[in-house]
C-alpha cells in the first residue's frame, strides 16, 4: 500500500477553532496573505479553498453570516456575482481551464462543510483532471501548490486592478 503524506491537513483535523465563525472570523481578519484572500469588496471577499478539488479551486464569501441565499441583501447578492466573474476570468488567464464547476451548497445533507455561512465555490476543471488517483486511491494530485497559485492569482488581479485604474472615463 501506497502512502501520501500530507502534513498541512492536520491542521484543519485538529483544529479548535469552530467552522461555524470560519469565514466571519478570516473576513474581519488583515491576514490576507497567510488566509489566501485574494481580493476584498465592499460586501464580498474571494479567497483560495484550502483543501481544493483542482488547481485554483476558490470560493466568494459574504462578510455577512447567513446560511440561505434569500437572506442576501440585492446589494451582496450583485456583488457576490461581480467578485465571482472578477476571479473566473483571473482563474482563465493563469490556468487555461476548459470549463468551471460554479456552485453553492446549502444545508449538510447537500454537501455544505460550513452550514452557517454561505459561499459560492468556483473549481477550474480540465479534461481528464479526475484520474484514477480520485477514482482509486480517493486522492487528488495537484501539480501547484497553494502559495503558489495565490501568488499567480494576486499578480493578474493586481495587473487588472492597474488597468482599470488607468483607464480615461
Amino acid at each position: 500500500m501506497e502512502h501520501l503524506w500530507a502534513p498541512w491537513r492536520g491542521n484543519y483535523v485538529t483544529s479548535s477553532a469552530s467552522k461555524a465563525t470560519l469565514f466571519a472570523d478570516i473576513g474581519q481578519s488583515d491576514k490576507d496573505q497567510e488566509n489566501f484572500v485574494l481580493a476584498r469588496g465592499k460586501c464580498c471577499y474571494a479567497l483560495l479553498n484550502l483543501f481544493p478539488y483542482n488547481t485554483g479551486h476558490l470560493m466568494v464569501v459574504p462578510y455577512r453570516a447567513i446560511s440561505q441565499l434569500e437572506d442576501l441583501a440585492d446589494e451582496e447578492l450583485l456583488e457576490l456575482m461581480t467578485l465571482l466573474r472578477t476571479m473566473k476570468a483571473a482563474v482563465a488567464e493563469a490556468f487555461k481551464p476548459q470549463g468551471y464547476n460554479i456552485g453553492i451548497n446549502l444545508g449538510a445533507v447537500a454537501g455544505a462543510g460550513i452550514v452557517e455561512h454561505l459561499h459560492v465555490h468556483l473549481v477550474p476543471r480540465w479534461k481528464g483532471d479526475a484520474n484514477f488517483m480520485t477514482t482509486t486511491a480517493e486522492t487528488r494530485v495537484h501539480p501547484s501548490d497553494l502559495p503558489q497559485v495565490y501568488a499567480v492569482l494576486k499578480r493578474i488581479l493586481s495587473a487588472e486592478r492597474g488597468s482599470e485604474s488607468g483607464k480615461s472615463s
